[in-house]
Parts: structure tokens; sequence; C-alpha cells
């Protein structure tokens, strides 16, 4: 019987999922809001050919954030898709953590799990360790800014095989 037991906890063992992935501790949604560049991702089936990848988030009145993301299909160039999920805050506490809907009622697991001082660069995450975000307020990132990034990503558990750099294409002025 023991020698029975012993080898169903060994098994379910094998299949255990990660650890739940941190959240940041705080978010200050006001500031969060506006305008991040995806810079790589382990993307989506609607972000495997997707350049030019911006997330735009609004905080409504009802304390949902209303999201645009946008990107050029198949090239720089390419034709414009815009898809509008709607965000939601689970852990009032520490705005960290949401749902995000692009159907309802299903609402996908959305975590911030890294956040710069100066709301410059995020990490988005799911317990799942399936898909992740880098985003910055720019559409180039400094290397060495991307390198730590990547690390983190890394720490958070994730294979980073599958992290793709995203294309932008931008101005001089968008230069770092």
């Amino acid at each position: 019987m023991l020698s029975t037991i012993m080898l169903i906890v060994t098994i379910g063992s094998g299949c255990s999922s990660p650890p739940p992935l941190k959240a940041v501790a705080a978010v200050d949604l006001p500031r969060f809001m506006g305008d991040w560049y995806v810079v790589a991702s382990i993307p989506t089936f609607l972000e495997v050919d997707a350049y030019n990848p911006v997330e735009s988030y609004r905080l409504d009145a009802d304390g949902s954030i209303a999201t645009t993301f946008t990107f050029n299909a198949g090239g720089l160039d390419g034709e414009k898709k815009t898809y509008h999920p709607r965000g939601y805050v689970r852990d009032r506490q520490s705005n960290a953590v949401w749902g995000m809907q692009f159907i309802w009622p299903i609402k996908a697991d959305y975590r911030i799990v890294y956040l710069d001082d100066q709301y410059e660069y995020t990490i988005i995450g799911r317990n799942q360790r399936d898909y992740v975000w880098i985003m910055a307020r720019h559409p180039v990132v400094d290397e060495l800014i991307y390198a730590d990034l990547i690390g983190r990503v890394e720490s958070f558990g994730y294979a980073l095989d599958h992290v793709v750099r995203a294309s932008h294409k931008f101005d001089q002025k968008d230069k770092l």
C-alpha cells in the first residue's frame, strides 16, 4: 500500500505546475496607463507574425482597463490589426494581477511581474509560464537593459528559446 502511495506521489509530482508567479508589490494604475511597446515576447497565436506591436491602456471609470493592442501583420508595413481586450484588476491591494478578457467570459491570467521605478520597462507574465511580454515606453531598448530584462524572464522560470524579439519601425527620435 505504501509503495502504491509513493508511486502516485512520484507520478503526481512530475505533473505539477510551477509555483505561482509573484507579481510586483504595487502598481500605480494611472501611471501605468498609456502606450507600451512590446519589445519581446513568447507570442500568442495572434502575435506570431506581429510587427510594431503596441499595447495601450486606459483606466475607465468602473476600474477596468480599456486595452488596445495594435500591430502590423506579416511585416513592418503589413496590414494594421487592432484588438480591444479589457483588463480587470483582480488584486486591488497591489493592482498587479489582472484578468485580461479577449472573449467573454474568459479572463486570462495577466501579472505585472516586473516594473522599474520610472515606469519605463515592464514584464508581464502568467502563472503557466506559457506567455510573457517585455514592454517599454520606447520601441528601442538599450542592449544592456534588454539583457537585464531577458535575465529576469529566465529567473521567472521561462524557457528563453521561445522568446521572440519584436521588430519596430521607428523614427530617429525614438532611439534611446
